[in-house]
């Protein structure tokens, strides 16, 4: 069985980041099967967390989980919303605070919801790029929903619905041909406790 983490960033309970994300862990497991388990972490209800992990260094209370819950995921749909034309700083101080190597060589699909199609290169010059720093596999669909995304019009064929499928089995195809993941326990590897007092 594989495990998909959904992290969304919307600021809103519901909004349309969230929504954008549904649908894609949906059409991902479409491809996958339907015995795939699906975590969601909705950064707003770890935003308090995460400003104090930033300043203390560690994740607490129910953040922490969060962390484990997608390092320990075969797969990642990352969605944000865009502010000035980026990512918000909600989403990216999540993807901050995760160890080093916490998504190398991991299949990640990314999203992002704004109320122009005019926003929507802020997944390549944004998103993509931060991905790529951190070694994931990024699928080659990005999914960009604008507001004029969720009518009738916009759900056409060419629109959001076969954007979202396009991307839901890139996704799918990336996970099913990888192995399992396996989460590091760093006492399987512990530091000296000489470097640990030398500092390094």
């Amino acid at each position: 069985m594989s495990t998909l983490a959904v992290v969304s960033a919307g600021l809103r309970d519901p909004s349309s980041t969230r929504l954008l994300a549904d649908r894609l862990a949906a059409a991902t497991v479409r491809s996958l099967g339907e015995d795939t388990e699906v975590v969601h972490v909705a950064l707003r209800d770890h935003a308090h967390d995460l400003t104090n992990n930033l300043l203390t260094g560690f994740p607490a209370g129910e953040l922490r989980g969060a962390v484990e819950r997608v390092a320990g995921a075969d797969g990642l749909i990352a969605v944000t919303p865009v502010f000035n034309a980026s990512y918000s700083g909600l989403f990216k101080t999540f993807f901050d605070v995760l160890e080093p190597g916490t998504l190398e060589g991991k299949p990640v699909l990314i999203g992002a919801t704004g109320g122009t199609a005019r926003h929507s290169l802020a997944l390549e010059f944004a998103v993509r790029p931060m991905f790529a720093y951190l070694r994931s596999l990024v699928v080659p669909t990005a999914v960009f929903a604008a507001t004029a995304d969720w009518g009738a019009a916009g759900e056409a064929a060419g629109g959001l619905v076969e954007r979202v499928d396009r991307a839901g089995a890139e996704l799918a195809g990336l996970i099913a041909g990888r192995a399992p993941a396996v989460e590091s326990d760093p006492y399987d590897d512990p530091i000296p406790f000489e470097r640990l007092l030398a500092g390094q």
